[in-house]
C-alpha cells in the first residue's frame, strides 16, 4: 500500500501534513476511515469535510486555506493539494482499482471460436464463446471477456477491454486502451433508406463504410454506433460516451467529447473537440457543432453552432401540470397576438 507521501509524489500534489500513513484506498467524506483518501471539489461539502474521518483529503489551494483554518479536530490530517483534486482523485482511484480487478491470463478460452486468418497477440485473452472471424486482428494485452461477435477484417487495438456480449461488424477499428462495455453495437448499418413511392418502397442503401474508433475511448453499455453509408463514421481519441448513446452514420465526433446517456446523434453531423452533450439531448442530421460547445441535458439542436465556447440550453423547466397547461395556451396563441399587434 502506498504512503500518502508516494501518492502526492507521483501525481504532482503539494502535501501539508504528515505522509507517512499508508493508504488502503479511497472513500467519501462522510465514509472514509484513517487508513483512506477522500476528496473536495465542491466548496458546498466543506462542513462534510471538516467532519470526516479521511486519513488524507484531496484539496484546492482555497479549500485547503478554509479547511485549515477552521478545522479544530483531525490535526494531523493530511492535505494533497492540487488545482484539479477531482482529476487527481480520478488517476489514484485508476491506481487502486487496477490492484482490486481480477489478473487475467493470456490465452484462449477452448469455448471460443476462431477462424482462419485471425491474428492474436499472445498476450491478449479471448474468453468463452467470443467467436472473431477471419481477417482480424486483437492486439497486445487485449481482454475480451465472453460472448463477444468480432466480424471479419475488425482491428483491436493494444490494451483494450471489451465486455461480454458486444457485436463489432466487419471493418471497424478499436484504438489503444479503449473500453467497451456490455450490450455496445459497433457498426450496424446506418439507417439509409431512398423512397420510391412510385413502386411503393423504400429502397435500403448500403452502408458500405465503416467505424473508426479512436484510442482512449469508452462507450457506454448498449450504445450504438452506426457504420457509415460511404465514409467512415469516427469518434476520435480520448472521448467518452456513456450508456444508451445513439451515434449514426457518418458522424464525426472530435477528440475529447463527452455525451451522456441517452442523446442522439443523426447522420452526417460533425460534433466539434472537447464538447460536452447532455443526457437525452438530439442533435440533427448533416449540422456542425464548434468546439467547446456545451449542450444540455435534453436539448433539441437543429442548426449548426458556428462559434466555439457557447452553451446551449433548450429545455422547457418543470411546472405542475396545470401551470404548464396555461402557458402552453399562451404559447399557442402567440402567432395570433403578433398578427393582431401588427
Amino acid at each position: 500500500m502506498p504512503t500518502i507521501a508516494e501518492l502526492a509524489e507521483r501525481y504532482s500534489a503539494r502535501l501539508a501534513g504528515d505522509g507517512q500513513l499508508h493508504i488502503s484506498g479511497l472513500a467519501t467524506l462522510a465514509e472514509a476511515d484513517h487508513h483512506q483518501l477522500a476528496f473536495l471539489a465542491n466548496p458546498l461539502y466543506r462542513a462534510d469535510a471538516l467532519a470526516s474521518g479521511a486519513a488524507g483529503i484531496i484539496v484546492s489551494e482555497s479549500d485547503y486555506e478554509y479547511l485549515s483554518t477552521h478545522s479544530e479536530t483531525n490535526h494531523n490530517r493530511a492535505y494533497l493539494i492540487h488545482k484539479n483534486p477531482y482529476a487527481i482523485f480520478a488517476r489514484i482511484s485508476q491506481e487502486f482499482a487496477k490492484l482490486s480487478m481480477p489478473r487475467v491470463q493470456p490465452g484462449i478460452h477452448p469455448l471460443a471460436v476462431i477462424e482462419e486468418g485471425v491474428t492474436i497477440a499472445p498476450s491478449a485473452w479471448i474468453g468463452p464463446f467470443c467467436h472473431i472471424a477471419t481477417g482480424s486482428i486483437i492486439g497486445n494485452r487485449a481482454v475480451l471477456d465472453s460472448g463477444i461477435s468480432i466480424g471479419k477484417d475488425v482491428m483491436i487495438g493494444d490494451d483494450v477491454h471489451l465486455y461480454p456480449n458486444i457485436s463489432i461488424y466487419y471493418g471497424c477499428s478499436i484504438g489503444h486502451r479503449t473500453i467497451i462495455h456490455s450490450g455496445a453495437v459497433i457498426g450496424s448499418d446506418g439507417f439509409g433508406f431512398a423512397p420510391d413511392f412510385a413502386v411503393g418502397e423504400w429502397v435500403k442503401v448500403p452502408q458500405i463504410g465503416a467505424v473508426e474508433i479512436g484510442c482512449d475511448v469508452e462507450i457506454g453499455s448498449n450504445t450504438s454506433i452506426d457504420r457509415g453509408a460511404m465514409a467512415n463514421t469516427v469518434v476520435e481519441d480520448g472521448c467518452k460516451i456513456d450508456n444508451l448513446v445513439q451515434i449514426a452514420h457518418n458522424v464525426r465526433i472530435g477528440s475529447l467529447t463527452v455525451i451522456a446517456g441517452c442523446a442522439a446523434i443523426a447522420g452526417s453531423t460533425t460534433i466539434g473537440k472537447m464538447c460536452i452533450i447532455g443526457g437525452s439531448a438530439n442533435v440533427a442530421g448533416h449540422l456542425n457543432i464548434a468546439d467547446r460547445t456545451t449542450i444540455s441535458g435534453g436539448t433539441n439542436v437543429i442548426k449548426s453552432i458556428d462559434k466555439s465556447g457557447q452553451q446551449f440550453t433548450s429545455v422547457y423547466p418543470m411546472l405542475p401540470h396545470a401551470d404548464w397547461e396555461k402557458n402552453a395556451a399562451i404559447l399557442r396563441g402567440l402567432d395570433k397576438m403578433r398578427h393582431r399587434i401588427k
